[in-house]
């Protein structure tokens, strides 16, 4: 048996051979210095935080140097795989913008683009193909190591400190098995994976110059490892080095975490013939917890989720501006300089990105978020807000829906201004903010009244107020004299200097008497604008209100 007939009796449901897909997927035609990126999440569930940081940065790459990012789905581990993960990937990153010029994008996970396809499970003839062409140069073997036989080899190279693995002495006795040999036992109907015939050493180094973290030594890999699983289905180690080749990938932005494995991608793409693409590892995002730093994790901390975000009603754009902070550490300087320009004119580089992790600062990014809603009008505001409360707040958006124009009026106290409020930082919180507008939410209990308590004193204040000085037709100027004229009438002080010269001559002051109004109408101390809050209100609902105390 020659080794091409013996490459075929292993992989007998491999159609083609490597040649055919090579002429398949010609190198891209681009332009010198032209990047070509990829994001390669499996579909096991949520979108990451780390993912979307991932997927925007390598959008970003390439599209400012008008190259090209691609989605890649790899499912080779279908066990872990859930119903409708691709979905759930591409709807999750394409609300925050990250769109991709080629992948399982259209609909019902057609592909886009000429590379494809796109979801690795569908590329299992590919893989074959470029195995068999290794099993045919003596670089790739049938393994028949049982999980049991490999528990016992861990076992031994625990009890003696070696390192543990499938490599070296371990990998003697396979390595020897003749082709008759081989042939005989799958007859027999024993299982088998293919493995790496690797010629590392792993007391010799190898040197990689990654885009981010400069140069990485690595000892040289020498394990022989699984290239393609029982079923037929490769690992991701070997399916990432064939599709960024075959895909034309030219710089491999992935998380650090890789970092350890970069050694076996090295030999793959020497043993495989291929060019190695240029490695730009992205330190992970993470979080400090009782001072120590760690990852963050989707199973701890509910912001790893991208929907954690879309549920709290934090904006798009707010997260953006978040994570590239995090990615380039002159972002927000030229952010600063830049005020009207969009984050796309923004030019990301691989050298101003952090090499060690990254720290997540829910706090930024709410302080990020409450900048970017405060220069809002407040029909953007409005409109967001329905949109989101539609899906998180059915009976919040009844409400606006029902009170437009109110709602809208509301959203502006205070908005339009050199200096805007900032009250919110997220969709979530702004029922809390402005509930006291609507009937159907206000509830006349837990007033937060402050100085003045005496609630005798706290009526008699407010019934003179409605009754002598509140007029609908006055300006805010001529309203809050007549607030300082009602003061007069009852001996406050309307006269916050004279206050402060002699305050046990007064009962308190102008502030106290506005804070009696803004809590009997609110029932909160903090509140926008008091005399834009009246206005919209209207004198009869006022009335009201007041007379409940």
């Amino acid at each position: 048996m020659t080794r091409e007939e013996y490459a075929n009796f292993l992989l007998p449901e491999c159609k083609h051979d490597r040649k055919y897909y090579e002429e398949k997927y010609p190198k891209r035609n681009l332009g010198e210095n032209v990047i070509v990126t990829r994001l390669a999440p499996s579909p096991t569930g949520m979108v990451h935080i780390g993912s979307l940081y991932q997927g925007m940065v390598a959008s970003k790459l390439a599209h400012q140097t008008n190259g090209v990012c691609f989605l890649r789905i790899e499912d080779t581990d279908q066990k872990r795989s859930i119903d409708d993960g691709i979905n759930v990937i591409i709807n999750s990153l394409k609300s925050y913008d990250i769109n991709f010029d080629e992948g399982p994008i259209l609909d019902n996970n057609m592909d886009k683009g000429n590379y494809g396809p796109y979801i690795q499970s569908m590329r299992k003839d590919i893989y074959q193909a470029f195995v068999k062409d290794l099993i045919i140069k003596d670089l790739a073997y049938p393994s028949f190591l049982t999980p049991e036989e490999k528990e016992k080899m861990l076992s031994i190279e625990k009890a003696r400190k070696e390192r543990l693995g499938y490599y070296g002495k371990w990998t003697s006795k396979e390595r020897a098995l003749s082709i008759d040999e081989v042939v005989e036992k799958i007859k027999n109907g024993e299982k088998y994976t293919i493995r790496l015939k690797s010629n590392g050493d792993f007391d010799r180094k190898i040197v990689i110059n990654d885009s981010i973290k400069g140069k990485i030594e690595l000892p040289e890999n020498d394990m022989d490892i699984v290239l393609l699983k029982e079923d037929g289905i490769p690992t991701y180690h070997f399916a990432h080095a064939v599709d960024d080749t075959l895909m034309g990938t030219t710089h491999v932005t992935r998380g650090d975490e890789w970092i350890s494995s970069l050694n076996i991608h090295y030999e793959l793409f020497k043993v495989l013939g291929f060019k190695l693409p240029t490695y730009a590892h992205l330190a992970t995002i993470q979080k400090e917890e009782n001072g120590i730093r760690r990852k963050i994790s989707k199973r701890k901390d509910p912001e790893a989720n991208v929907l954690y975000y879309k549920e709290k009603g934090i904006p798009v754009e707010a997260v953006k501006i978040y994570l590239y902070t995090l990615a380039n550490s002159n972002f927000e300087e030229w952010m600063n300089n830049n005020p009207d320009k969009d984050i796309e004119e923004f030019n990301m580089t691989f050298d101003k990105m952090s090499t060690s992790g990254s720290l997540f600062d829910m706090d930024k990014l709410l302080n990020i978020s409450r900048n970017y809603l405060s220069k809002l009008t407040a029909k953007e505001v409005y409109d967001n807000l329905l949109s989101w409360s539609s899906i998180y707040d059915k009976e919040f958006n009844n409400l606006i829906t029902k009170y437009k124009e109110k709602t809208i009026d509301t959203l502006n106290i205070e908005r339009e201004s050199n200096k805007p409020r900032k009250d919110f930082a997220m969709y979530s919180e702004i029922k809390d903010s402005i509930y006291f507008m609507y009937n159907e939410l206000y509830e006349a209990k837990d007033y937060e009244w402050q100085k003045i308590t005496d609630i005798n004193e706290i009526k008699n204040i407010l019934n003179i107020y409605i009754d002598k000085y509140y007029d609908e037709s006055l300006n805010e100027e001529e309203w809050f004299n007549n607030v300082k004229l009602l003061c007069d009438n009852l001996g406050y002080a309307s006269n916050m200097k004279e206050y402060k010269k002699e305050p046990d001559k007064f009962k308190g002051n102008v502030a106290d008497i506005s804070t009696v109004i803004r809590v009997a109408i609110t029932t909160k101390s903090r509140t926008p604008n008091l005399y834009d809050i009246i206005k919209i209100l209207g004198k009869d609902e006022i009335k009201r209100r007041i007379d409940m105390i």
